[in-house]
């Protein structure tokens, strides 16, 4: 990690893996890494996309039953009124009961979404960025080398490698072999419960974030486990720390570090 006068180079990569030269990242990299912000802005990201449930009022309820009391030897539940037809002294309305209301049912009025202030939701996103470029916090979260300095900055081929293979192997050169095995492991095992059934059979790993402007970059990242690619312009929180957990392993084109300083000037 380099730094000098207050600001932070790093060394650009070309598509070999071999050092090309060497650029200055910008300023928003110098943040202070806030966690506590950066949880709860992912919280409200995440809870954002939760839509709320309810239900009738009335289900459930839409019988005209009383219970019977004491002195029949049956339940004292409330039953259908009549007599002489089959749904007559038929248990209704309770909870337990065929037909009856929900216990607890949801309601539509429960507050889900996690709000937070405009100015707090800029300073975690830039506080997230801030936490690619910290050794620490990457070392956390990834198989990496201790020596590496992070972001991982790039020629602007990157942008237009459209193949897997291609992409595959610019990882490996980069010395991200380890990582790639660790996510290529873990999205074999199957998850546990219910969720196999609602489209998340297997837990994903996340492994590195490639950033990009434009290109068909993405067409190639999509193929490796836990490997993400997103635009500078759609860049957020839940991208930059899965989970809430910042310093996730990122990989930066040369201009989208330049599109990034126009996006977070000063």
């Amino acid at each position: 990690m380099s730094e000098a006068g207050g600001e932070l180079t790093r060394p650009l990569y070309n598509l070999e893996g071999e050092v090309v030269g060497e650029v200055k990242l910008p300023s928003v990299f110098l943040t202070p890494v806030r966690p506590d912000l950066i949880r709860r802005v992912y919280i409200s990201q995440l809870t954002a996309r939760i839509q709320p449930q309810g239900r009738d009022p009335r289900a459930g309820k839409r019988k005209s039953a009383e219970s019977l009391g004491a002195g029949y030897d049956l339940a004292r539940v409330p039953r259908i009124k009549g007599r002489h037809y089959p749904a007559a002294l038929r248990a209704a309305i309770a909870p337990f009961v065929r037909g009856g209301r929900t216990t607890h049912p949801p309601k539509v009025e429960k507050v889900i979404w996690e709000r937070v202030n405009k100015k707090e939701r800029r300073l975690a996103i830039r506080s997230a960025i801030a936490a690619t470029a910290r050794s620490d916090l990457v070392a956390a979260r990834h198989r990496v080398d201790g020596s590496m300095e992070f972001p991982i900055v790039v020629v602007n081929d990157l942008e237009q490698l459209d193949r897997t293979s291609y992409l595959y192997d610019l990882l490996i050169r980069l010395g991200l072999k380890e990582e790639l095995e660790r996510t290529k492991r873990r999205f074999r095992k199957i998850r546990s419960g219910k969720g196999k059934m609602r489209g998340r059979k297997r837990v994903r790993a996340r492994g590195p974030l490639i950033v990009y402007v434009s290109g068909p970059v993405y067409l190639a990242a999509r193929n490796i486990p836990g490997v993400d690619a997103i635009t500078v312009r759609e860049l957020s929180v839940k991208h930059l720390a899965p989970g809430g957990v910042p310093g996730r392993l990122t990989i930066w084109s040369e201009q989208a570090l330049k599109a990034l300083e126009e996006r977070f000037p000063g």
